[in-house]
């Protein structure tokens, strides 16, 4: 799963990590071999969906039963509870890993994945194609090229993926700003990468270090550190790791990796009689009301107090699911009926926006699968086993474990709450004390480590790929190295800031 993917809270899916008990922990040769399957069923998964070209869902399958395989009759791990217990019989005897229980773990953890993240990818879609479709894109990027000009088109977009990340999952603010830089893109006739890089940098750095995300607020009460100061230095070391892997990173690949961009109707030329173009003040509105939405349930949350009706109710209408609900609505009227539309096209509109993503989901849910697997047969705690017997300083073993989890599972929020709930015990064990401000860096650090080599265990790597319209190659060598440099320059520019103060 991509950072803008929620993901299953797995506070007690390492028992073994448990506080007070780093210190004995060393690898073991049946953690080696974990930390191999890991990466063969990796190798696995890259060999079939991109030299042999076999559907994802069956390629993502296929590497789940080769981790599942090796663990049940290689390794014979034992088997786990939901919680990532390990489980005992009746008799108090450790119950084996089968591969009944392989099936069950891939079952649960699809399930998972798509209950998190369909409602929101599918009202996001929803509401991207309204907006595309009413000429509301071509509104919205007209006004801006007016306004910065093209030659600073690209810092346009900067500050709206920074805006609308701020609150937002990645996918939705990418299905939200998709259709305005695309339209962008052929009202300036740059390079369709030269624009869209930068959109994803800014929206995953925004996702991976900033609260209100969940995988950042779970490391910053974790560090036991203020979420203002977490979000001072999340935009002191976020802005310039995203410059560097959206902007700087773009001009280099443009030249290497050639694509069209999709094609997008000029609606202001092909106007039906009674239809019209929303305005710019309520297109933007429209836009920003999702986000507005969720600001004020994140505003209620931090000022109001627990069990307060008001606090309730917009966390209600604030929390993602409900303020996409209300804005797709809301765009029905302002983006369909208002502009002459009829209920008719305005339904026919939504339901081709979800045909569009069906295989898109079902990858996603297939992601979740191969995850759930990794994390039952213990490869999870093997790599924080790998990290603590490294003895790497705070900010790189934070770093270090994200980063292969994230490799290993595709799911950052995973990867960041892993990574966070080891640290205090490694700390403790190395006895380290840390201020505030070395803390916030090492949450920053983490949360960078949890971006880096999105691939196609994630699910973020295919919505990229189907909203942008590229190959899997071209998704590897753009996206995949955009979130490996976002990863090695956040945890570059976190060092540097953390050997300084």
């Amino acid at each position: 799963m991509h950072p803008g993917m929620p993901a299953p809270d797995i506070r007690h899916s390492t028992p073994q990590l448990s506080r007070g008990r780093l210190t004995l922990i060393t690898m073991t040769p049946g953690d080696w071999k974990l930390v191999a399957l890991a990466l063969v069923s990796i190798g696995v998964l890259v060999l079939l969906v991109t030299r042999l070209k076999v559907n994802a869902f069956i390629a993502l399958a296929a590497a789940a039963l080769v981790v599942g395989t090796g663990s049940v009759f290689w390794l014979r791990v034992p088997a786990r509870t939901a919680t990532g217990a390990i489980l005992k019989t009746a008799d108090g005897t450790t119950s084996s890993y089968t591969m009944l229980n392989v099936v069950e773990s891939f079952s649960a953890g699809l399930g998972g994945a798509l209950g998190g993240v369909t409602a929101m990818v599918v009202l996001g879609t929803m509401l991207g194609k309204l907006l595309a479709e009413s000429g509301g894109a071509e509104v919205l990027a007209q006004r801006f090229i007016d306004f910065f000009g093209p030659k600073r088109i690209q810092l346009c977009i900067m500050a709206l993926a920074l805006t609308i990340g701020l609150t937002t999952w990645f996918a939705v603010g990418l299905v939200l700003l998709a259709p305005i830089v695309l339209t962008l893109t052929h009202r300036t006739k740059q390079p369709f990468l030269l624009l869209f890089l930068p959109l994803l940098s800014c929206l995953s750095v925004m996702h991976g270090v900033m609260p209100p995300h969940p995988g950042p607020v779970i490391a910053a009460k974790e560090l036991a550190v203020d979420m203002g100061r977490v979000l001072f230095w999340g935009f002191i070391i976020g802005i310039p790791t995203a410059a560097v892997a959206g902007p700087v990173y773009a001009r280099f690949i443009v030249k290497r990796v050639h694509t069209e961009a999709p094609a997008v109707p000029d609606k202001s030329r092909t106007l039906e009689p009674g239809r019209s173009l929303p305005g710019f003040g309520i297109t933007m509105f429209t836009i920003i009301l999702p986000v507005g939405l969720m600001l004020v349930s994140t505003a209620a949350e931090l000022i109001l107090p627990k069990g307060d009706h008001l606090r309730e109710s917009l966390s209600f209408i604030g929390g993602p699911f409900m303020a996409l609900l209300i804005a797709v609505v809301f765009a029905s009227w302002s983006l369909g009926l208002r502009c002459g539309y009829t209920g008719a096209q305005v339904l026919k509109f939504t339901e081709v926006a979800v045909a569009s993503i069906g295989m898109t989901l079902v990858v996603i849910g297939a992601g979740g699968g191969f995850a759930r697997v990794l994390r039952d047969s213990g490869v999870a705690e093997s790599i924080g086993h790998f990290g603590a017997s490294a003895k790497l300083s705070p900010l790189l073993f934070g770093w270090v474990i994200s980063a292969f989890i994230r490799v290993a599972t595709g799911s950052a929020t995973v990867a960041i709450t892993t990574a966070s709930l080891l640290l205090p015990d490694y700390l403790k064990s190395q006895g380290i004390t840390l201020d505030a401000d070395h803390r916030c860096l090492v949450v920053v650090a983490i949360g960078c480590g949890s971006l880096f080599l999105s691939h196609l265990n994630d699910a973020g790597f295919w919505i990229v790929k189907d909203c942008l319209g590229l190959s899997v190659p071209q998704t590897l060598r753009t996206w995949t190295v955009c979130e490996t440099i976002v990863g090695v320059a956040g945890m570059l520019f976190s060092l540097v800031a953390y050997t300084l103060i």
